[in-house]
């Protein structure tokens, strides 16, 4: 997301001409979109994207349950 950004803001100055973005060639400007898109892709294929739903997903039920049992007067559980 951060390359993304990036390229955003690079591209505007380019469009613009604002700065010294303005004098550099477009394939430097438009690198960090290419680099986004090798990481999405490689994000996906190492099964890092779903690693990491499944790690939110996780620490969402667990708070839930830890939530539950504080309302009822329980405590969080104790992990060993």
């Amino acid at each position: 997301m951060y390359l993304l950004g990036i390229g955003i803001v690079l591209l505007a100055l380019k469009y613009f001409e604002i700065g010294p973005v303005a004098g550099w060639d477009w394939w430097w400007v438009l690198s960090p979109f290419a680099l986004a898109v090798a990481w999405w892709t490689f994000a996906d294929w190492s099964g890092y994207t779903k690693r990491k739903a499944v790690e939110r997903e996780n620490s969402r039920k667990q708070a839930r349950i830890d939530k539950s049992r504080e309302q009822l007067g329980l405590g969080p559980k104790k992990r060993r």
